[in-house]
């Protein structure tokens, strides 16, 4: 049984489309970074913030796209340095146009959101392992973000919803071992990542 969601497929066969999505995903990076190339040339390098606004959205969308084919691939959080560098642009600020740490930030929890979402796909998809691997992953970077100090904006008001894709995933992870589902799904990851 195959769920789509997006372009990508869930479930048994995904661990041979997956790695092709992925590579598909990154040829556009390509076209990402000559756009981002062209729009530095826009603005004087010292007025980055002035303009910030209207661009800020859709680097914290590229920063989601690239932390999730990094996840697909190694199911690792990608840095900042390795999204910069997917992108073409700056990581320190003194450089002209950058990626501002919380662009960053808040590409990193629209991952979180993605992810709770592939659990349950892959669930339905008869995947048991992945919502297990997922859990970690995703309770490791709810622990990196309890150490940030945030200010009540934007970025906390995103990061309060982890606590709910956190939730989400917690149940899923507990279905799957009430049905002794869990089990099996330990027993199948030892064979397969």
């Amino acid at each position: 049984m195959l769920l789509m969601s997006g372009s990508l497929c869930y479930g048994k066969c995904s661990h041979y489309l997956v790695p092709k999505k992925c590579l598909k995903a990154r040829e556009h990076f390509s076209a990402v970074k000559t756009q981002l190339a062209s729009l530095k040339t826009k603005f004087p390098a010292d007025q980055y913030y002035r303009f910030h606004e209207h661009w800020r959205f859709v680097l914290q969308r590229l920063v989601f796209l690239a932390a999730f084919v990094v996840y697909l691939e190694t199911e690792t959080l990608v840095t900042r340095e390795a999204v910069t560098e997917i992108l073409g642009i700056e990581a320190d600020r003194e450089r002209g146009f950058h990626l501002d740490i919380e662009d960053y930030l808040s590409g990193i929890l629209t991952l979180a959101s993605e992810l709770s979402r592939l659990a349950v796909n892959s669930v339905t998809a008869g995947d048991y392992s992945r919502p297990l691997r997922i859990s970690t992953f995703i309770n490791e970077l709810d622990s990196g973000f309890r150490l940030l100090n945030l200010k009540n904006d934007s970025l906390r008001k995103r990061y309060d919803g982890l606590k709910y894709d956190v939730k989400k995933i917690e149940e899923v992870v507990y279905d799957l071992s009430i049905r002794g589902l869990s089990k099996e799904a330990a027993s199948d990851a030892g064979g397969e990542k």
